[in-house]
């Protein structure tokens, strides 16, 4: 199997693997930590609110997965939020779990009370929300993020910053922002592509130039309004950034955030990533997830999507008949899926076999097409695949007309 690595600087470089090492990691010893906020972004999704016991039920199944961090709710917001972010805090989860805030003292001690280990302190960076939004200028951003910084640390909490419409604030003070927050202590940087509007490429020189300027680890937060939040995060990883925020299905405000299924396995085959995630409980939990959030997995969605382990096409079934790696870049089992043959109007004599094959019926070649003709005009007249009752009825029905001829 033959892979595309894009390098440092975004030159091609091909590289043959097997399906079980993609490729060699570009990133050395520097491991990438994710840090779900479907508990927080997610549920920020318009329309979407899980249940308290729902919140720690996704909470505990991110934990056994291996998440590195669970930013588990808005304190500040009182009443069974703080409940349900407390019990999430004192489970004794191997995850870090991180309560947001606004960059008020008083929100962040609503946090520490709560029992959680780390806080996100979010202020708005661009002059736009500056303006238009806080009413307030640079300066007392700056003066704003010290002090809150400076109130977290004293509590002995990890602190990471967030930099609310980070894609719109001008480079200079977002390092300025940066450099402040660091002389506090905080620990890392959240760059915040609030409204999905960055692309791969002004991603990566963003973030090289921020690491470059302020040693801060960076955390990538990116919406996906263009269908880009992926990209961005792998983008943002390339020039350095060691977090990803991520949210289980990509729910989140508008056309969500990066999704946790896509980002684990693209770090895991196109990165080479020795990834920390029991990728075999993707599909439960995000299937775990979206019903609790009202919504239905689409079958097209990447990675634990059904249509990602269909095949109808009677090129791409007979493919992976004879060797599955053909047509799927890793095995269904792995993010806990399962292979399905689509016998409909585009499959193939091979499909025919398989199926009838899987009930002990053996069919030659001259039969399996005839059988074949059959199953691509019905389809053709339902408009649907067929179901495997309708095709062994189709092929029981030929059999015996066969016989009586």
């Amino acid at each position: 199997m033959t892979a595309i690595r894009i390098t440092e600087d975004f030159s091609a470089e091909t590289t043959t693997h097997a399906c079980d090492l993609p490729v060699e990691s570009a990133m050395g010893d520097r491991r990438v930590k994710l840090d779900d906020t479907t508990l927080r972004d997610g549920e920020q999704t318009a329309g979407i609110v899980f249940s308290d016991e729902e919140k720690f039920n996704i909470a505990v199944m991110l934990d056994e997965i291996g998440i590195d961090q669970i930013e588990a709710g808005i304190p500040e917001m009182g009443g069974g939020e703080v409940e349900v972010i407390t019990r999430i805090a004192n489970a004794g989860l191997n995850a870090s779990v991180l309560g947001w805030n606004r960059a008020v003292p008083s929100a962040i001690k609503a946090s520490i009370d709560c029992g959680v280990d780390a806080v996100a302190i979010s202020l708005a960076t661009s002059d736009l929300h500056i303006k238009t939004k806080l009413f307030k200028d640079r300066a007392w951003v700056l003066d704003s993020i010290r002090k809150s910084v400076a109130f977290a640390k004293e509590h002995d909490v990890y602190v990471s910053v967030n930099a609310e419409d980070a894609s719109r604030t001008g480079l200079d003070f977002l390092v300025e922002f940066a450099a402040a927050a660091a002389a506090e202590g905080a620990d890392r940087l959240r760059f915040c592509d609030t409204i999905g509007l960055m692309e791969p490429f002004r991603m990566y020189a963003a973030v090289k130039t921020l690491i470059e300027e302020t040693g801060l680890e960076i955390e990538m937060h990116t919406h996906n309004d263009f269908g880009l939040a992926t990209a961005n995060a792998l983008a943002g990883i390339h020039a350095g950034a060691t977090w990803v925020n991520v949210t289980v299905g990509g729910l989140g405000e508008r056309a969500g955030n990066a999704s946790l299924e896509q980002v684990a396995m693209s770090l895991k085959y196109l990165e080479g990533q020795d990834i920390n995630i029991d990728t075999t409980k993707l599909y439960d939990l995000t299937d775990y997830v979206l019903r609790a959030a009202g919504r239905e997995l689409s079958p097209s969605t990447p990675v634990v999507g059904n249509s990602m382990f269909s095949h109808e096409s009677g090129i791409h079934a007979d493919g992976v008949l004879k060797n599955p790696e053909t047509y799927e870049v890793f095995p269904p089992e792995e993010v806990g899926q399962e292979r399905r043959l689509v016998v409909g109007k585009h499959s193939g004599g091979a499909t025919i076999v398989a199926k009838l094959r899987d009930r002990g019926i053996e069919v030659g070649r001259e039969d399996a097409q005839a059988i074949l003709a059959l199953v691509r005009a019905k389809s053709s007249k339902l408009k649907r695949a067929l179901t495997e009752r309708e095709l062994f009825t189709m092929h029981a029905d030929y059999m015996e007309k066969k016989e009586t001829t």
